[in-house]
């Protein structure tokens, strides 16, 4: 129950983590008017359990499927390079930002953005600001691909409407727009504390799920001939696995709030990277167990290979309600944001119903759940990920810093750079000739 109870803790401040303060002098945006005791520090147990909510997420469906594209070694191999990698950056914004605490006049750095404002001025807050906003709607889109397809598989529509038509409206684009009124009723909650026990009913769903899952994976793959397994996949495939694994692990906008809130800050780096390597151990063996299940059979969406049994319709019904009600939760950074620069940090109903419209109608555009996946992964969550934290690690500490470590940070902001260029052409070549 601690955990539940961290994780609405962690709402608290992930409009924090998500967004950057208005100025990044003292008093910040998140300074309160009256001064108010701090909040208890989480011990480390609860740091590890908050650092597995941050990251485990609806990207891990797709595994399975990315498994069969690139093969169960390269996707092992590339789980574990973007887990390393993406501890690697997160524990550097946590020493770039303990050194310019250092410098005495910034006193309280609490998000990604403020670090950014500070190292590189406002196009650095900008930078931050643009990369959350389109990877927030990214997963929100990525979200109602999930709940159309699923939705359509489990009521069986492809059989009851052989055209694939209803009213003129594909099935996808029925069950897309009749989450829209909904969706716009959810996201028009102002507050983020009040969506807090929605994020505790998605990550039991999440790990319910994962767990039925994973023992139907092992008891088919006993009961069924051996299928043809793929070791490797080629150059496009790695792109392709690469930016679906960078979605699955993202997280790092929760990094610095994170590393605030643990009791024993020495001990930060320690417990972070044991619950990376559990994550990974466990995004893993979900990969694996999926693709030797069912081979070259394997779906974009798991839970469909797992037919339509009483147990299996309830797994994927639970997932669609858990992304339902996640919608709102992944959104309110981007409207923080937007509403920052918009709407001087008003409140807006209309801005969100608008943002709302404009994933909605993404949504209808692309066909396949794992590879709007690696899209996003591709595009923005490498740059956000790996891109900007050498980038901002490099600027502050390239004084003290020998030709290794600049040699190092140099390394993962051009190599991040041409993955992201080259992954989103290879994964926008994906879509477009999956809806050809």
């Amino acid at each position: 129950m601690t955990v539940f109870f961290d994780k609405c803790k962690e709402m608290t401040f992930s409009k924090e983590a998500s967004t950057s303060s208005h100025q990044i002098t003292v008093p910040l945006e998140s300074t309160p008017l009256l001064p108010k005791s701090p909040p208890p520090l989480s011990s480390n147990p609860k740091t590890f359990a908050n650092v597995f909510i941050a990251i485990v997420g609806a990207g891990v469906l797709g595994l399975p499927y990315t498994f069969k594209r690139t093969g169960w070694i390269l996707g092992l191999l590339t789980l574990s390079a973007v887990a390393l990698l993406t501890y690697h950056c997160m524990m550097l914004l946590v020493h770039t930002r303990k050194k310019l605490e250092q410098f005495g006049k910034f006193t309280k750095i609490s998000s990604f953005g403020d670090l950014g404002f500070i190292v590189c001025g406002p196009i650095g807050r900008f930078s931050v600001d643009v990369m959350i906003v389109l990877s927030q709607a990214g997963f929100c889109v990525s979200y109602l691909i999930f709940i159309a397809n699923t939705l359509t598989y489990v009521f069986n529509c492809s059989t009851k409407f052989p055209s694939g038509n209803f009213l003129g409206m594909s099935l996808k684009a029925v069950y897309i727009w009749g989450c829209f009124p909904f969706q716009l009723g959810l996201n028009s909650i102002p507050t983020l504390t009040h969506l807090a026990p929605l994020s505790i009913f998605a990550d039991v769903v999440d790990l319910g799920a994962m767990g039925v899952v994973m023992v139907k994976d092992v008891m088919i793959f006993l009961q069924r001939e051996r299928p043809v397994l793929q070791a490797f996949g080629g150059f496009s495939a790695f792109l392709y696995g690469l930016g679906v694994s960078v979605y699955a692990f993202e997280g790092i906008g929760m990094a610095l709030p994170l590393e605030s809130e643990t009791k024993d800050k020495k001990e930060f780096g320690k417990i972070l990277g044991l619950s990376m390597g559990f994550i990974s151990l466990m995004y893993g063996g979900f990969g694996a167990l999926g693709y030797f299940a069912f081979g070259e059979e394997t779906k974009d969406i798991i839970t469909t290979n797992l037919g339509q049994g009483l147990l299996s319709n309830l797994v994927q019904l639970g997932l669609c309600v858990n992304l339902f009600f996640t919608f709102p939760l992944m959104m309110n950074p981007v409207y923080e944001v937007m509403e920052r620069r918009f709407c001087e940090s008003r409140y807006c109903v209309w801005m969100r119903w608008v943002v709302v419209l404009g994933v909605s109608l993404v949504a209808l555009l692309v066909p396949n759940f794992a590879d709007f996946l690696s899209l996003v992964g591709s595009s923005v969550c490498i740059v956000l990920g790996f891109v900007l934290p050498s980038l901002f690690h490099l600027m502050v500490h390239k004084e003290e810093m020998g030709w290794s470590g600049m040699a190092l940070d140099g390394a993962i902001v051009v190599l991040g750079m041409f993955l992201a260029v080259s992954g989103t052409w290879s994964s926008l070549l994906e879509i477009f000739g999956t809806k050809a």
